[in-house]
């Protein structure tokens, strides 16, 4: 009998403190999609409040971590590409996942950033993830995508925007490699490999601006309103 209250009051603590930690989630949420819409408006705190909906929806399902890839590479690919010169006025500007999201659309280092994010956020592990920088071949130009590495030695998958399906890195020959990073450490890239590791990911300048605007007071309007 003791056993069994024992038990039965655990089972009631846990669940006081996962309704608290939801309700605490919620709460994140809201201010999030406030801050958006007072911000960027109501067309931007829809999309906002579509993508807190998806993350909930995927925290709360048990699916395979491949799924999530799909479901969050899905998300954001339906936001528009525009180029930061037009868009922010600068010539390289790496938006928050709320700044993307607000604006309603970005260039390819804004998706890049909001699928990894929002990787993390659902629980992917960081050694998992990279963000690459490769040259899109047949664009002729610079361009990054999020890369997943189921295990360490494996061959990744790639998150693009400009590829809706997530495919293999051996089945992208029209990218080639220049480097890598993640929340810890950069990495210079060799043909098809991991890569030779180059250092901390603080040495990139617009990765350490960027997370210390990740806060919901330090959003950044564009120049255009890409909802009219």
């Amino acid at each position: 009998m003791r056993h069994y209250l024992s038990t039965l009051v655990g089972l009631v603590l846990l669940s006081l403190v996962l309704a608290a930690t939801a309700q605490s989630q919620l709460d994140e949420d809201k201010k999030m999609i406030t801050a958006v819409r007072q911000f960027y408006g109501s067309a931007a705190a829809q999309r906002t409040h579509g993508w807190r909906e998806m993350v909930n929806q995927v925290q709360s399902q048990q699916i395979s971590e491949r799924e999530v890839l799909s479901r969050v590479n899905i998300f954001f690919n339906r936001l528009r590409f525009i180029d930061d010169i037009k868009l922010w006025g600068k010539d390289d500007y790496w938006t928050t996942p709320l700044e993307f999201l607000g604006a309603g659309g970005g260039d390819c280092e804004d998706f890049s950033l909001a699928k990894y994010f929002t990787l993390r956020e659902l629980g992917v592990a960081d050694d998992k993830l990279r963000m690459v920088y490769v040259k899109a071949l047949d664009l002729n130009q610079f361009h990054m995508v999020v890369a997943y590495y189921p295990a360490p030695a494996a061959v990744p998958f790639i998150l693009d925007n400009l590829e809706g399906t997530i495919r293999l890195a051996t089945e992208r020959s029209d990218l080639a490699p220049i480097y890598s990073f993640n929340g810890q450490h950069l990495w210079l890239m060799r043909e098809r490999g991991q890569g030779e590791l180059a250092g901390q990911a603080s040495r990139l300048s617009l990765w350490n601006e960027l997370r210390g605007r990740l806060d919901v007071k330090r959003l950044q309007k564009p120049r255009i309103n890409l909802d009219y």
